[in-house]
């Protein structure tokens, strides 16, 4: 049973939105993902400082294009914004069948033998809207740990972290250091995606579409503590519905003993991925938030 602190009145709104997100995980695909992208729309113009972080991202990532380019993936991206709190809802609530029968793997090949040298695998990935689902469709072909953020609100942070013991079993703090070391060295493998702006500590500026971006060294380190490969593996919804997750041959040569030259292979693979849906990627949280050389700041 939750803490009762969850049940005070100031938690309730919380409760009754989860208590409709729950009705609406009873709904086919098509019709949730409507949902979704309409909710996505409400956000477009309700969220206006999160729309002008999007906004910054885009115009720094994609200076080849207008502003009227910018202006269609911003709207693409918050509808995918609101289909990916759908992907939620089916991450937590789905059966691993019903979630299979909307799910293409590639690479699957690439799992053969990847935990054979006895030191796990950390299971390289990146926000894209599809995250949480992600998740769900990786454990049903390798052992596999999450890593979770604190939430500010108690009762998301219970919620989320019950519905991710449900279906993944153990999950670590993404601060956790030890827990991560210990998981590889059972040989397991770490759900693991550091692609956003951690703060100075642990980080260097590698450029992210050539902008500068403090970026975390863990994959790296982790791999170079424990002797874990690292597979990086994507998940983006199709054009046609459903999800297409693409799993890659393990790096190898990683780590290399050149930080700095493994953070930015890692940006390179990050790239591609966005990319392919750039729509779906994670705009909404400042990418370039820490600036070297005490340069001006960009939000």
């Amino acid at each position: 049973m939750p803490e009762l602190t969850l049940f005070r009145p100031t938690h309730w709104p919380t409760w009754l939105g989860f208590g409709l997100l729950r009705i609406l995980a009873f709904l086919p695909y098509q019709p949730l993902m409507a949902v979704g992208r309409l909710c996505g729309y409400f956000v477009y113009l309700l969220a206006t400082r999160r729309r002008r972080i999007a906004e910054t991202n885009l115009r720094l990532c994609f200076p080849e294009q207008d502003e009227a380019q910018r202006q269609v993936l911003l709207k693409q991206y918050f509808a995918s914004v609101g289909m990916g709190v759908m992907d939620v809802l089916i991450a937590w609530w789905w059966s691993d069948k019903k979630i299979a029968s909307f799910s293409t793997i590639s690479g699957r090949e690439n799992l053969d033998g990847v935990f054979d040298h006895g030191q796990g695998v950390i299971f390289f990935t990146i926000h894209m809207s599809s995250l949480e689902t992600s998740g769900r469709i990786l454990l049903q072909y390798a052992p596999l740990v999450s890593m979770y953020r604190q939430h500010e609100n108690p009762v998301v942070q219970y919620v989320m972290r019950k519905m991710r013991e449900r279906h993944l079993g153990v999950i670590i703090p993404r601060d956790d250091v030890r827990a991560m070391i210990k998981t590889l060295r059972n040989n397991q493998g770490v759900w693991f995606a550091p692609d956003q702006n951690y703060g100075h500590k642990h980080s260097l500026f590698v450029e992210f579409f050539s902008v500068p971006a403090a970026t975390n060294t863990s994959t790296s380190r982790l791999a170079g503590l424990t002797g874990a490969k690292v597979v990086p593996y994507v998940t983006m919804r199709r054009p046609e519905g459903g999800y297409l997750t693409r799993i890659e041959p393990a790096l190898d040569n990683f780590p290399s003993g050149d930080t700095m030259q493994d953070t930015q292979r890692l940006h390179r693979i990050i790239e591609q991925w966005i990319r392919e849906a750039p729509e779906q990627y994670n705009w909404m949280h400042r990418r370039f938030k820490d600036r070297p050389n005490h340069e001006p700041r960009f939000y």
